[in-house]
């Protein structure tokens, strides 16, 4: 596998798609990251790790609202291994004017664009979620 993190956006597509309630996805600890940020920011219900056998499985709870539509409108892989794309703290992206949010990987750890202005760092642009 070339590029884990948009086969994880990926899986979590798919299964929105489909309505399922649950999708299991490899671990690691950039897919670790992104999904407590998927979790703090309201997107996913739930984060469990589950032990494999080479590696642990992460298990997310979907979320979706009363009428049965999906929280997540829409994932985009942003920085890609053949084409790295970088902001400073100053130029960090603006997801659908503020409503979405930016994963950012930093210097000092994962974070979403907001974190990383109000800390005044920038990093790698990993991806956009709405």
């Amino acid at each position: 596998m070339t590029d884990p993190i948009a086969d994880m956006l990926t899986r979590i597509r798919n299964a929105l798609t489909v309505k399922k309630e649950k999708v299991e996805i490899p671990a690691s600890n950039m897919k670790k990251a992104i999904a407590n940020i998927l979790l703090d920011e309201g997107y996913v219900e739930g984060v469990e790790l589950a032990e494999g056998e080479h590696e642990g499985k992460i298990v997310l709870t979907l979320k979706y609202t009363k009428e049965g539509r999906s929280v997540i409108g829409g994932l985009r892989r942003v920085s890609k291994p053949g084409l790295r794309t970088y902001s400073g703290a100053k130029t960090m992206p603006k997801v659908l004017g503020g409503y979405g949010i930016a994963i950012v990987s930093t210097n000092r750890g994962i974070m979403t664009d907001k974190q990383a202005k109000a800390q005044n760092v920038g990093g790698e642009v990993l991806c956009y979620v709405w």
